[in-house]
C-alpha cells in the first residue's frame, strides 16, 4: 500500500474542513499546481484514504428532531449478520455497529419526534428476530463533530 506523505496531509486537512473548495485555491495553499492536487485526490480515492464525498444535510430542516442512539442486544452475536439487513430496511437508521460492552450492537436514527421514534422501536426495531432488549439514549445536542484529525503518524 502506498504512503500518504505531508503534501496529501495538507491537502486532506484542507478538504476535509471544505469539500466543495476549488482544486485551485488548494493548490494555491499547498503550493503546488491544480493538476498535481487533483492527481493527488483521485489517487486516495483510488486507495480509499477518501471514501465519499457529498453534502451534510441537517435532519431537523427536514422535520426529524429526535437524534438518538439505541443499544441493541441480541440473542447471539452471530445473529449480527442477519439484522443488519432488517436495519437497512428502516430509512431512519443511519448508522449501524457490531460493538463490544453491554450491547451487541449500536444503532443512531432520527426520529420526527417521541411519538414516532416509539413506533419505530415497538413496531420495526424490538420486532426483528434475534433482537431481545434495546436501550435508547437521545441526543439533546451535538457538541462536536469533526473528521479525525489529519497529523503525521510516527513509525
Amino acid at each position: 500500500m502506498e504512503k500518504i506523505d505531508k503534501l496529501d496531509r495538507q491537502i486532506l486537512n484542507i478538504i476535509s474542513k471544505n469539500a466543495r473548495i476549488p482544486f485551485k485555491d488548494v493548490a494555491e495553499e499547498c503550493g503546488v499546481s491544480r493538476a498535481a492536487i487533483h492527481q493527488r485526490v483521485q489517487r486516495m480515492i483510488d486507495m480509499n484514504v477518501i471514501v465519499g464525498s457529498g453534502y451534510h444535510i441537517n435532519p431537523k430542516i427536514l422535520g426529524y428532531n429526535t437524534c438518538t442512539y439505541i443499544g441493541v442486544k441480541l440473542e447471539r452475536g452471530s445473529m449480527y449478520k442477519d439484522v443488519v439487513p432488517e436495519f437497512e430496511k428502516i430509512p431512519e437508521v443511519v448508522e449501524c455497529h457490531f460493538t463490544t460492552g453491554p450491547y451487541t450492537m449500536l444503532i443512531k436514527l432520527y426520529a420526527r419526534d417521541n411519538e414516532h421514534l416509539m413506533e419505530l422501536l415497538n413496531t420495526k426495531i424490538q420486532e426483528i428476530p434475534g433482537v431481545t432488549a434495546t436501550e435508547t439514549l437521545i441526543s439533546l445536542r451535538q457538541s462536536v463533530k469533526r473528521e479525525i484529525p489529519i497529523c503525521e503518524i510516527k513509525e
